[in-house]
């Protein structure tokens, strides 16, 4: 995979969580999502095209349709509120709010 950064590849992985998350509690199933990331791409580029150019795949979708299964597997709803750990295990390591944090100014 091209343009591979670890640090830009954490970033991913995180906006492909919350974006399930949101799909997840505005209760979109996983064929709707897939359908309206498909739309995020033009002739001239779009966030599709661009990230098969770049990285040989659509990133964004697999990220966000992997992790909608996670949740949807948990049985994560929005009476049932994703808990780190308990109804939901990130895969990023450390997992978010875990890591090191700015010095306060």
């Amino acid at each position: 995979m091209e343009g591979n950064d670890s640090a830009w590849d954490g970033e991913a992985q995180l906006r492909g969580e919350l974006d399930a998350h949101f799909f997840q509690l505005y209760g979109i199933s996983a064929e709707d999502t897939s359908y309206i990331l498909e739309t995020f791409q033009s002739e001239s580029g779009g966030l599709k095209n661009n990230e098969i150019a770049t990285y040989g795949e659509y990133r964004t979708k697999r990220l966000v349709l992997t992790e909608h299964d996670h949740m949807a597997t948990a049985g994560l709803i929005l009476g049932k509120p994703l808990v780190d750990g308990e109804t939901y295990a990130s895969p990023l390591t450390p997992p978010p709010g875990h890591g090191p944090r700015h010095p306060a100014v």
